[in-house]
């Protein structure tokens, strides 16, 4: 495994154990010791996804799991997973899933 890939899998670690706290690209790259722009870059290469998407991806499909699997409310959902407020969250969701956080808790409930 090249330098690189072991970089971007520790900070893919990192990311996994942080996803409930506010991720800054500037203390990813400052702990993988590279400059922002060059972390971008090496982070997309390896994942085939930015930065940027990657978390959102994997705060989404937390946050869905959760839809499915507790019964906590939607906004307090949106906040363990680290998004700003249950309005952004629901515009991200709706954007993935065509349907409201609270419409896809009851429509997948019910069939399982």
């Amino acid at each position: 495994m090249s330098l690189s890939a072991r970089v971007v899998n520790d900070v893919v670690q990192w990311i996994e154990n942080n996803l409930d706290k506010p991720l800054h690209i500037q203390d990813m790259a400052k702990h993988a010791g590279y400059s922002i722009w060059y972390f971008q870059r090496m982070f997309t290469c390896h994942q085939g996804i930015s930065l940027g998407r990657y978390i959102r991806e994997r705060r989404l499909n937390l946050a869905t799991q959760a839809l499915l699997t507790t019964d906590m409310p939607i906004y307090e959902i949106c906040l363990m997973y680290g998004f700003d407020s249950q309005q952004a969250f629901t515009r991200i969701f709706h954007k993935k899933f065509q349907c409201s956080p609270g419409l896809y808790r009851k429509t997948f409930r019910e069939k399982s």
